[in-house]
């Protein structure tokens, strides 16, 4: 798993049937400092994140195995909203803070 910031959102009108009705979102990934890096992912999102949140997300065929994804082509979905991260006790990430 990973660590990723949602930047926005993908919009397909025509689509894969069985990704009819999946929010599809843009994220890119976060280094263990807090930085975002160039990496980009397009994600099913599956717990309802929002822009700029801090989301966990599953990648390659884990993602395909989180129930109502096993026939679905996906090669990343959002499994978490995070809440805070820690590296080395130094908290380098809060949703509470972020949004003050």
């Amino acid at each position: 798993m990973q660590i990723a910031k949602v930047r926005g959102t993908v919009v397909s009108t025509q689509k894969e049937p069985s990704l009819r009705g999946t929010k599809l979102l843009l994220l890119q990934f976060v280094d263990e400092e807090g930085h975002l890096m160039p990496e980009y992912e397009v994600a099913a999102d599956n717990v309802g994140a929002g822009v700029d949140e801090w989301v966990l997300v599953s990648c390659g065929s884990a993602a395909r195995q989180i129930p109502g994804n096993e026939h679905r082509p996906l090669d990343a979905a959002v499994v978490a909203i995070i809440d805070t991260v820690s590296v080395e006790n130094r908290v380098i990430y809060s949703k509470r803070d972020q949004y003050r």
